[in-house]
């Protein structure tokens, strides 16, 4: 074999550059070499078991009557702040969690099930874990019971 290159004919010849399209960009030409994500979204499905969700707390007779009574006297005193804890189901898996807001009590909703807070907030009815306020400081909520 001598000692000449394959290429040594086209070695010295100018770099060719397109007239019709502008040269690429260092980032995209990069990423052409970049790994290829075979198991695309594994990462992201990974991440959704990994999280973790609370079951619902199905509420007993006597803490369901402090829920309501607890709601009543809320209802009957729009002027006092109340924190209501309840449970938001989750939309990708079982369960859910527990969420705590703070408002005043506007109106409650019969017909679709709902208290509505002064600040906006919707609740369902059937969601509702407690009801805490100044109004009623001998009332125990179930969290503190259990």
């Amino acid at each position: 074999m001598s000692g000449k290159s394959p290429y040594e004919d086209i070695i010295d010849l100018p770099h060719h550059v397109s007239e019709t399209r502008a040269p690429m960009a260092m980032r995209e030409r990069a990423a052409q070499f970049s790994p290829f994500a075979a198991l695309s979204g594994y990462e992201d499905a990974v991440r959704e078991s990994a999280r973790l969700t609370q079951e619902k707390i199905e509420l007993g007779e006597d803490a369901l009557s402090s829920v309501n009574e607890a709601l009543r006297r809320a209802v009957e005193s729009p002027e006092t702040e109340v924190a209501v804890t309840y449970f938001v189901p989750d939309e990708k898996k079982p369960g859910g969690r527990y969420v705590t807001v703070s408002g005043r009590v506007r109106r409650v909703d019969t017909v679709r099930g709902l208290l509505i807070l002064s600040g906006g907030e919707s609740i369902a009815l059937g969601e509702i874990l407690s009801i805490d306020g100044e109004y009623a400081p001998e009332l125990k909520t179930f969290c503190e019971e259990n």
